[in-house]
């Protein structure tokens, strides 16, 4: 068996540095030679440089954390005795919100680890409503519990790193110093010597001592930035724990969107109800009324309102006409047989060649499938509008157990974006995935300049759990 010495790749570390993995057997020459080139080139990297300069700063702020914690928390559980205290312990508690938000734009500048913001603070109503919801914010309870480490891990800890990152720099260049000042020492006999460091009965009063003794602080400097990045793996585990959002956060926050894209869909679509009711239907039905009032008029003067009925009548026709268009933009009749159908309704309407395929084992939830026609009758609308497409594919596959997927493929000019402007200029495609959002989906679009536009919208067979 033979092994062929691998490449060393390039990757992108969370710091935004490029890391040299070397994919060698381990023992291996490469292996060998890769943690070699590692610990040669540590303390040059400018990803050590910054993460001793956030140990600096966390010392610093946990010092003033310290006496945050001590003074705040401690004096506003005194003053509590007096009420007074009640409602600066809230506010004491909900500064922990800003520590949070300090640490996370050192931890994301200096260490590269940049965490999503958990969501703002929502005040209750009146000062009861504002105590409650203050001390009920898992958020500054954790910022409250992050301090406290730090008063552990930021003040101890990062203290000791910077005490020995000082005495192993100050090994490293021993020499200088200790010729430049000529310090002196008297030894256990009266002898002066030469000498910046004893050890017991041992003085570093030569050239020889002295360079030995740089020669170990140099040493030093290169095992040292693996300490201060150990460290700072901790600093960076207790902000991606404690100061995130997390899972809970992100869903609240999803819920909070889709409930708002949920009403707003609705007051549009009764906004367009009302006024296609007002501006269509209303008025044909007053022409019809009119109509009728003159051909009793006309029957009470002995005439003919037979061409006053006929109008009428297919006023009346026309009315029932509308009346069906508005009920399918409300629920499409053919929704009643399946997607499939009324997917068919929509190609044969479409300005543009539609090839359907649609290949569903069960059948979705109605309110799924209502939210899959209306979104495909809506991207079928941008393409004839904007695309300039000559052919659409329609595709509805399942996606996984649980899902479905559809897929709208125009072979037109592209540049379609998410925001909903792009080369066609609202499209609306912010809306559609808003509306996928409001029941756990997600909608991707792919549209280069020049095309295709490829938008998929994956939606759940049963609806948002």
């Amino acid at each position: 068996m033979t092994h062929t010495p691998a490449e060393p790749t390039e990757i992108i570390g969370s710091s935004g540095e490029q890391t040299e993995v070397i994919d060698a057997p381990p023992g291996g020459p490469g292996h060998r030679s890769g943690v070699l080139a590692a610990v040669a080139r540590a303390p040059f990297r400018l990803r050590t440089w910054k993460e001793l300069g956030y140990l600096i700063l966390s010392f610093v702020l946990g010092c003033v954390a310290v006496c945050y914690l001590f003074f705040g928390f401690g004096g506003g559980l005194y003053a509590s005795i007096f009420l007074v205290g009640i409602p600066l312990l809230a506010v004491i508690l909900l500064g922990g919100r800003v520590w949070g938000r300090i640490y996370r734009s050192l931890g994301g500048e200096l260490l590269g680890i940049r965490v999503e913001a958990p969501p703002a603070f929502v005040r209750g109503p009146g000062l009861l409503g504002f105590l409650k919801s203050a001390f009920t914010d898992r958020v500054s309870w954790r910022a409250a519990l992050f301090l406290l480490a730090q008063s552990v891990l930021g003040v101890v800890v990062g203290y000791v790193v910077l005490v020995v990152t000082a005495m192993v720099a100050f090994t490293a260049i021993s020499p200088i110093p200790w010729l430049l000042f000529d310090p002196v020492q008297i030894d256990e006999s009266g002898v002066e010597r030469h000498s910046l460091v004893q050890f017991g009965s041992f003085y570093v009063d030569t050239w020889p001592r002295a360079l030995a003794m740089s020669g170990i602080g140099i040493a030093l400097c290169f095992a040292l930035p693996w300490l201060i990045r150990g460290v700072c793996w901790v600093h960076g585990m207790l902000i991606t724990h404690l100061l995130a959002a997390t899972p809970r956060d992100r869903q609240l926050a999803e819920l909070r969107a889709s409930r708002k894209a949920a009403v707003d869909d609705a007051a549009a679509t009764l906004r367009r109800v009302e006024r296609d009711l007002h501006d269509g239907t209303q008025a044909r039905l007053v022409t019809i009324a009119m109509a009728l009032g003159r051909a009793e008029e006309r029957l009470a003067a002995g005439g003919d309102p037979g061409d006053l009925v006929a109008e009428a009548r297919a006023g009346a026709k026309e009315a029932l006409t509308e009346l069906r268009e508005l009920v399918r933009g409300i629920h499409p009749p053919a929704l009643e047989l399946g997607l499939g159908p009324a997917l068919e309704t929509l190609a044969a309407r479409c300005a543009v060649p539609v090839e359907l395929r649609v290949h569903l084992p069960r059948r979705p939830s109605p309110a799924i499938e209502a939210i899959a026609y209306f979104s495909v009758a809506e991207l079928l609308t941008n393409v004839v509008k904007h695309a300039r497409a000559t052919e659409v594919t329609v595709t509805v596959s399942p996606e996984g157990p649980r899902s479905l997927a559809i897929a709208v493929r125009d072979n037109g000019i592209g540049g379609a974006h998410p925001s909903g402007a792009g080369a066609a200029g609202g499209s609306g495609l912010a809306g559609l995935a808003a509306r996928a959002q409001a029941v756990d989906g997600t909608l991707t679009v792919d549209s280069p300049a020049g095309g295709p536009t490829v938008v998929t919208m994956v939606l759940p067979m049963a609806g948002p759990q």
